[in-house]
């Protein structure tokens, strides 16, 4: 980063994220995701005023087993909902990839944000009490439940940032869009979008969950 002061606030966020990655206190975790939230959110809208002379990058992602393809979907709604476009491109390398495409500070927040997302996914599920009957099913719904809720909260929290920029800042965005946009046909010309949806006990308890994660209420209350 060559602005001091950026990388002084992403250094913020990473300590932030690794507190509430290592705590068992709802309390706390709620405490540092909201003030981590809050601070990537800033860091985004601060970036946009920045010179990108080399245009949008991308980096493949690969998560493994157990639960990847609902590990890789965390990675792919967490990554659209910071203004990155990935695409789901399937097995290899041992596990489910994805190919995020976006700017370079897009690209930095939503792998340290799904990083810590991962592994609060996995804590949170270990310590829910499955039904007796159908776990495999149950524990599913709960991931995609989990998933769908920080989408939700993230996307309204870089909604809110947004709105408080420069007159000129919805014009960088609506122009950086295109560029992703673009930078992703070249590569996948034929793409189409797939978003699994679910209901139940399961669902529901992973959508309880990520709403006590608190990942944006700052900006949503």
């Amino acid at each position: 980063m060559s602005d001091p002061g950026m990388s002084r606030t992403l250094d913020r966020v990473r300590k932030l994220l690794a507190k509430a990655e290592g705590t068992d206190n709802e309390h706390e975790r709620e405490t540092f995701m909201a003030a981590a939230t809050a601070l990537m959110a800033k860091y985004g809208i601060s970036a946009v005023a920045e010179p990108s002379p080399r245009g949008p990058g991308n980096r493949v992602v690969t998560v493994g087993d157990p639960w990847a393809r609902e590990k890789a979907r965390l990675v792919y709604l967490v990554a659209e909902a910071l203004r990155c476009r990935p695409v789901l491109i399937g097995k290899g390398d041992g596990g489910q990839r994805v190919h995020v495409f976006g700017f370079a500070a897009d690209l930095e927040r939503a792998d340290l944000l799904a990083t810590s997302l991962l592994l609060q996914m996995a804590s949170g599920l270990a310590r829910v009490p499955a039904p007796p009957e159908g776990v495999r099913a149950y524990r599913r719904s709960w991931m995609l439940g989990f998933t769908d809720e920080v989408y939700r909260l993230l996307s309204a929290a870089e909604s809110k940032a947004a709105a408080t920029g420069t007159p000129g800042t919805a014009l960088v965005l609506a122009d950086r869009r295109a560029e992703v946009e673009q930078a992703v046909a070249e590569v996948y010309p034929k793409i189409r979008r797939s978003v699994p949806r679910m209901s139940g006990d399961g669902y529901r308890d992973g959508v309880s969950a990520a709403r006590r994660a608190d990942l944006a209420r700052p900006a949503v209350r």
